[in-house]
């Protein structure tokens, strides 16, 4: 092999081997192949006490210490896993080995490496000699890359049932760009996708006075959604509807076609909720030709976490990263979904910051051991400035 290539991490900083060993558990969602009973006896070492709610397969962990009265604190992540087969890979996916000091491996960068680094800093701040305050909770799922229909969401209802409220939230999934702590998320666009039934009615293709044809409405209806304007956006965090297919069942060349479907997925800003998209579209619909049915999938809000004028975590975070970096961090919403919006609320502060995000879900996902050091040491800060 034309690479330096080392299998352990004996000559390496400790959250090295907590990736390494994160990395080589084969944690396709939704199982967790270990890994919530090892973060559980880690954090159970650090007197926190320990919860585990299993659902339909996915493991959950909810582990808390309390130090003492101050504000509630929780960290959120996953330690499942897109697939991946050793086609392309520099290693193998679920090994962790080292090249020329990067960390190659599946949720070496989503979100395994955040958990490390998590780790290593809750075990530098539980252990250091400086007075806590607070409540600490860890919150981790095993369904956050599927539908998530099991994880954080029943977590955030566990929550809700035992009238716990969390002041800050922080979420750490890769959020850096060119370098860690470049960039943060303080809220994250919502996401909804739809299906058009387009109904019209069926004929001879050189009678078509005596049709509807519902493509050529379902043509006019993909114009329509194309043109929408969305007043409400702010600036970076636009709302987009991008439409993801156009089929037409059974074709056959001389018969107008009596349906039609529209497929397609709005990523929408914080100056929306789901039950906005889905008005604004059954209007649209509603005014075209045919019967037009809409069904809705896979629903996720909007979130967004701004400035507070009183134990504010948006620029406490901000003010960590300057301190670390000699640079404030940019602020996003852009992206897919996260957990986060599941504990976002009026009271809970949720910010997500994490390692790079370049190769994510990609052949040879990685993260440098480097990269791995500036995210445990911008959690230490928060931790210690936070709770301590």
């Amino acid at each position: 092999m034309p690479y330096p290539l080392q299998k352990n991490a004996k000559n390496f900083p400790s959250v090295v081997s907590i990736l390494q060993y994160l990395i080589r558990a084969n944690s396709v969602t939704p199982n967790d192949a270990g890994t919530i009973a090892y973060l559980a006896h880690q954090l159970s070492q650090l007197d926190f006490n320990i919860e585990v709610m299993e659902s339909n397969g996915v493991k959950n962990l909810i582990a808390h210490r309390q130090f003492g009265q101050g504000s509630t604190f929780a960290y959120s992540g996953h330690v499942d896993v897109v697939p991946a087969t050793a086609e392309g890979w520099l290693v193998e996916p679920f090994s962790g080995d080292i090249i020329d000091g990067v960390i190659y491996g599946r949720g070496a960068a989503d979100m395994k490496g955040s958990v490390a680094a998590m780790l290593n800093a809750t075990k530098a701040f539980c252990k250091s000699n400086q007075a806590k305050y607070g409540t600490f909770f860890w919150l981790i799922t095993s369904d956050e890359e599927g539908e998530a229909t099991d994880g954080s969401v029943l977590i955030a209802e566990y929550l809700r049932q035992n009238g716990i409220s969390l002041d800050a939230c922080l979420v750490g999934e890769p959020t850096s760009h060119k370098q860690v702590g470049d960039t943060i998320k303080n809220g994250r666009r919502g996401a909804i996708s739809g299906r058009f039934t387009v109904h019209g009615k069926s004929g001879h293709v050189a009678y078509p006075e005596f049709a509807l044809n519902a493509a050529h409405i379902a043509g006019k209806l993909v114009t329509q959604l194309s043109n929408l304007e969305w007043t409400k956006d702010v600036p970076g965090s636009k709302t987009t509807l991008q439409v993801t297919g156009l089929t037409v069942p059974d074709i056959v060349d001389n018969l107008v076609p009596a349906i039609c479907e529209v497929t397609f997925n709005v990523r929408y800003s914080h100056g929306y909720k789901s039950h906005d998209i889905c008005q604004r579209l059954a209007d649209i619909a509603q005014n075209m030709e045919g019967d037009i049915k809409i069904n809705w999938e896979r629903p996720c809000e909007s979130f967004y976490t701004g400035k507070k004028s009183d134990n504010c975590f948006l620029s406490l975070i901000e003010n960590v990263i300057s301190e670390e970096l000699g640079q404030y961090p940019s602020l996003s919403t852009a992206g897919g979904t996260s957990d986060g919006r599941f504990f976002a609320s009026e009271q809970t502060q949720v910010i997500e910051c994490g390692v790079k995000n370049e190769t994510i879900h990609q052949v040879n996902e990685h993260v440098a051991i480097a990269d791995l050091l500036a995210i445990e040491r911008i959690y230490k800060r928060i931790l210690f400035k936070y709770l301590g």
